[in-house]
């Protein structure tokens, strides 16, 4: 950037020539010409320094003024755009700043640099993080380990640049080799290693709590925002009660990183591991509001060379709402923690409410009769409430208490915090279960609430999901436990199997179970990597719903085998009684010992 004319002949500086082989590199023509429009129409203009400020940035992505988050994404952005000279930070965001901002928050740094992932998570997290004396030297103590024998290799694994690359002009290639030589030395591991005395680890480092519990917000509000989708749309979600349930939402989330009544902030072993295991696709919101800077509003692709404008205008894409239909448990701030480790794409715009026990009612058949002719993935929910300290021993409650094993586990969360959801992602077709369960690695159980996890299927047992229905043991929905064969002894069985990570709901959709033997080291099911304890919580079971994911095509799979079944039905109900003469019928029924003598068989007519 120049500050006075008598620079003009200078020497492009490094940020300059790092920021240009990105710019080449990493977008379109088009996308970077509407950067540069964007950049130009937005900048701020003091002594030849064009920049952006905090409230233009957060005037151009529509953050809302409720959520207070503008100063955390300023604060972000002024660390990245330093990339990879990190000594630097924080920056005035310039162009040069403004183009690794972008190319990073988007992702588009993949074209160049490979094995990024670990390293633009560690990124995010020194964006986010403040520096704490005390906790470093606390850090230090308890890491002071001899350390092995250092590698031979001096370059750090994250951020290695992609030997191939893309194709150069050949007058390019010399100058970019030496620009991709110089990141390979100053990958983001090494970048931490220069300037700052605090960059050179994470050790003392934390991100506040009440930072991150804004950042969470945000990032509900925006996973399902689309690359030229304005973030103004979802106003309503910031206010009323849709604000309070974003709020507690992001309260769920944030106790997967850390217990806030015991620590001020999250360290980078809590977040790199939360991340990794619970939250794939967290900060994947992000690319799509920051690819606002690649379209400019000003380009209209109307007009013509000539400067004739054309008169045939392309109506505008109406989007279909982000849940067609409306659950008890599902709303949209649940559809968006789900995206945080279920793909988008499977989520938004793609679910139909299958089956809610409170519509439909209570009852497998009815469960039955609603999800088993979908033939794509579905989302099984189920919502209760946790059984006091002393449960009633009289009534259904008693029991379902007295078909388990006793209780050896705490409860997972603090008792003011009693409401409990849990779920689970099916990608096969839901079938009765006879001999064997149904599922796969692909699936996965989750807690959404009052603590959000994630259970990744494993491939110690195959005892994924059974749906089991008299005179089976204990009929119902059992996942991830051993499925109890029908015997003449399992008739008189008086305890249920439940696995080490389990969650079993009776077949009166009444009550449920969840366990997580951390101890037993999972079954069918991982254990948590945030709770490594062992708990279990039984609850009066509120509502259960079952979405399927899919569009058009499987609702349209689905309708015909209902309609095939329902033939099917009248079909066999002509055979045995299709003669339209009632005494015949009635006949029929006296000789197999249904009606006459001490039988009525209810009525003929």
């Amino acid at each position: 950037m120049g500050q006075s004319l008598s620079d003009v002949a200078r020497p492009p500086s490094k940020e300059e020539i790092t920021a240009e082989l990105f710019a080449r590199k990493c977008f379109e023509p088009l996308e970077l010409y509407s950067f540069k429009d964007n950049f130009k129409s937005l900048a701020d203009h003091q002594q030849n320094v064009r920049y952006l400020k905090e409230d233009t940035i957060a005037r151009f992505l529509e953050l809302p003024d409720i959520l207070a988050v503008s100063p955390i994404i300023y604060h972000m952005l002024t660390y990245i755009g330093a990339f990879p000279f990190l000594q630097d930070a924080p920056v005035i965001l310039g162009f040069e700043q403004m183009i690794m901002v972008v190319a990073i928050m988007t992702e588009r740094y993949t074209k160049i640099l490979t094995r990024g992932a670990s390293d633009r998570r560690k990124l995010l997290f020194k964006s986010l993080a403040v520096y704490d004396r005390k906790l470093s030297e606390i850090e230090k103590q308890q890491h002071n380990v001899p350390a092995s024998a250092p590698s031979s290799n001096t370059h750090a694994p994250g951020f290695a640049i992609d030997a191939a690359g893309d194709d150069l002009d050949d007058e390019a290639i010399d100058d970019d080799e030496l620009v991709l030589a110089a990141l390979d030395s100053l990958d983001v591991n090494d970048a931490f290693k220069t300037g700052d005395s605090h960059a050179a680890t994470t050790h003392g480092a934390m991100i506040p709590v009440d930072n991150f519990r804004k950042l969470i917000m945000l990032l509900l509000l925006v996973s399902p925002l689309g690359s030229q989708e304005s973030l103004s749309t979802y106003g309503y979600r910031v206010a009323g009660t849709e604000l309070e349930e974003l709020r507690t939402t992001a309260a769920n989330i944030l106790s997967t990183f850390i217990n806030v009544e015991k620590s001020p902030g999250i360290t980078y072993a809590q977040f790199g591991h939360a991340i990794t295991t619970n939250f794939p696709f967290f900060f994947n919101g992000l690319n799509s509001l920051f690819e606002h800077f690649l379209f400019s509003k000003n380009l209209d692709f109307s007009k013509h060379k000539d400067g004739s404008v054309s008169k045939t205008v392309a109506p505008a894409l109406v989007l279909p709402p982000l849940l067609q239909d409306n659950g008890q448990i599902m709303n949209l701030n649940v559809l968006s923690q789900l995206s945080f480790f279920i793909n988008g794409n499977e989520l938004f715009r793609r679910l139909r409410l299958l089956y809610s026990g409170s519509e439909a009612g209570f009852s497998m058949g009815s469960f039955e009769s609603k999800v088993f002719n979908w033939r794509a993935p579905t989302i099984l929910l189920v919502s209760g409430t946790r059984f006091s300290d002393f449960p009633s021993n009289r009534g259904s409650e008693g029991v379902f208490s007295d078909s388990l094993p006793p209780k050896r586990f705490p409860n997972g969360s603090s008792p003011d915090r009693d409401r409990l959801v849990f779920g689970a992602l099916v990608r096969q077709p839901w079938r009765h279960t006879h001999k064997e369960c149904f599922g796969g690695e692909d699936m996965v159980l989750f807690q959404l609430a009052p603590h959000h996890d994630v259970f990744r299927a494993s491939s110690l047992n195959r005892e994924y999901v059974a749906f089991a229905k008299p005179p089976t043991a204990h009929p119902g929905i059992n996942i991830g436990c051993p499925h109890p064969k029908v015997t003449q002894s399992s008739r008189h069985e008086s305890l249920r199997h439940l696995g080490p990570v389990s969650l079993v709901i009776d077949s009166s959709f009444e009550y449920g179970v969840f366990t997580h033997d951390y101890s037993s080291s999972g079954g069918a099911f991982g254990t948590s990597a945030s709770r490594k304890y062992n708990f279990q919580e039984r609850f009066q079971v509120d509502e259960i719903e079952v979405w399927g994911c899919g569009g058009d095509e499987e609702a349209r799979i689905q309708r015909e085998r209902w309609e095939w079944e329902a033939r099917e039905a009248e079909a066999r109900r002509r055979v045995n009684l299709g003669t339209g003469d009632i005494a015949a019928d009635r006949a029929l029924l006296e000789m197999a010992g249904l009606v006459g003598a001490n039988r009525s068989g209810g009525s003929m007519a």
